[in-house]
């Protein structure tokens, strides 16, 4: 059970480390720069939106950010971040829909806190990013007020003020 386990996390580590997007063209939005709407589907199918709301966008674009993230969030409760104001997004537009449905989707249900899921490489591609780390975005009046990299579950807990 605990071999199965391992290696459908294991598995899922390894689809994420591939789902990173290939954006070269696209350019980061930076500090004073307005982010616009978004509304992606998590990983029940329900909508998760970065709108007038949103204070705080918890981003991952690989493998390594998204194990930050869950490490993170995992033992929280539930509803950290609809308190935070918060909204985590995940980049697996790289990913093949086989992949995802196969193997990703059935391992993120598991997951206790929604992950909007940006299929597309269009719809996460102008986020700011660092391999390895996971992105943090302060919103201000829907305006990106600073940006953080958290390379480890202490630096994320800190940067999204759980510390």
């Amino acid at each position: 059970m605990k071999l199965a386990e391992n290696l459908r996390s294991g598995v899922l580590m390894a689809i994420l480390a591939f789902a990173a997007p290939l954006a070269a063209n696209a350019t980061p939005i930076g500090p004073g720069a307005s982010l616009p709407p978004l509304t992606l589907e998590d990983q029940h199918g329900k909508p998760v939106s970065v709108d007038a709301g949103t204070k705080i966008v918890v981003f991952s674009a690989d493998k390594a950010g998204n194990s930050i993230v869950q490490e993170t969030l995992s033992p929280l409760p539930a509803d950290t971040l609809s308190r935070l104001k918060a909204v985590y997004l995940a980049d697996i537009s790289a990913m093949p829909t086989v992949i995802t449905r196969l193997f990703a989707l059935p391992k993120l249900r598991e997951l206790p806190f929604p992950i909007g899921l940006g299929r597309e490489a269009a719809q996460l591609a102008d986020l700011p990013r660092q391999a390895g780390m996971a992105t943090v975005l302060r919103l201000q009046d829907n305006k990106l007020a600073n940006v953080k990299y958290a390379k480890d579950a202490s630096e994320l807990r800190q940067a999204i003020g759980l510390e």
